[in-house]
C-alpha cells in the first residue's frame, strides 16, 4: 500500500499491467484504490464502488458454483460461496496480482492492524470488479472473476463447512455441550466497528477471533479452536 497518489493514468497503466485490462474510466479506477483517509477533502473512495461489486462478485461466483457442480445439494454450493467471497479470499486475489502496493492510504493508516489490511484489500477487489462492470459490462466482469476464481473454487477447502457449524458438531461429540460465545469488544467507528469475540468449550482451550462483524469474529474463533484441535488443516499458505 501507497501513501503516494498516483495520477489517473498512472494507475491505469499500472492496473493494466496487473491485470491486463484497458481502463479508460480512470476515475472510477482511482476511486477504488483509494482508501477514505487518502481521499481529501472533495475526493472519492471505493466505499460505493465496493458496494456494487460485492454484488457482481457474489452472481457471477454463484452461477459459476450453479454450473461447476450440477449435483452439490444447496448447502454445499452456499458453503463453496463463502469460501469464494470471504475477505481473505479477496485479500488474496489482490496480492496475487500486486494490486496490494497501488492502494492510496493516508500515512496515518500504514500501521494498520493485520486483519484490517486483509479488509481493506478485500473492499479494493470489490471495487476493481465494480469498476470493470461499469465500464465493459457483466461479460467483462464474469471473465475476470472467472480467471481469478475458477481454480480456487476447485480447492478442497472451498468446500468446508461453516466453521461455526463445524465446531458445534464437534464439542457436541466431545463434550455434550454447545460451544459458548462471548464479546469481548467493539472497537472503531460504528461504518467500520471491529468485534473481538471469545468462544469457550467445556474441558477445552478457547478460541478468539475479530471481524467487521459478530459472526465474522465468531467464524474466526471457531476456525481457531477446530485447526489447534485437529478437526481442519490449515489453508495452504496459511501461517
Amino acid at each position: 500500500m501507497t501513501g503516494k497518489r498516483l495520477t489517473g493514468e498512472e494507475l491505469a497503466e499500472a492496473v493494466e499491467r496487473r491485470t491486463g485490462i484497458a481502463f479508460h474510466q480512470k476515475g472510477l479506477l482511482l476511486e477504488a484504490l483509494t482508501h477514505a483517509s487518502a481521499r481529501g477533502a472533495k475526493g472519492s473512495d471505493y466505499q460505493r464502488l465496493e458496494f456494487l461489486g460485492d454484488r457482481v462478485l457474489g452472481l457471477v461466483v454463484a452461477e459459476m458454483l450453479y454450473h461447476a457442480f450440477p449435483d452439490a445439494p444447496e448447502g454445499e454450493l452456499s458453503v463453496r460461496l463463502n469460501a469464494l467471497v470471504n475477505a481473505e479470499t479477496l485479500a488474496e486475489v489482490t496480492d496475487d496480482l500486486g494490486l496490494d502496493e497501488l492502494i492510496h492510504i493516508g500515512s496515518d493508516l500504514k500501521a494498520l492492524a493485520a486483519r484490517k489490511q486483509v479488509n481493506l484489500r478485500s473492499d479494493v477487489m470489490e471495487a476493481l470488479i465494480a469498476v470493470i462492470y461499469l465500464q465493459d459490462g457483466l461479460e467483462a466482469a464474469r471473465r475476470f472473476i472467472h480467471a481469478n476464481w475458477e481454480n480456487r473454487s476447485r480447492r478442497p477447502l472451498a468446500a468446508r463447512q461453516d466453521p461455526k457449524t463445524a465446531l458445534q458438531e464437534w464439542a457436541h461429540q466431545v463434550s455434550g455441550a454447545a460451544p459458548e460465545y462471548v464479546v469481548e469488544s467493539r472497537e472503531g467507528p460504528d461504518h467500520d466497528p471491529v468485534f473481538t469475540v471469545a468462544v469457550n468449550i467445556k474441558g477445552y482451550g478457547g478460541g478468539r477471533g475479530r471481524g467487521r462483524s459478530k459472526r465474522e469474529a465468531e467464524q474466526v474463533a471457531a476456525t481457531e479452536i477446530l485447526i489447534r484441535e485437529g478437526v481442519w488443516q490449515k489453508a495452504e499458505g496459511a501461517s
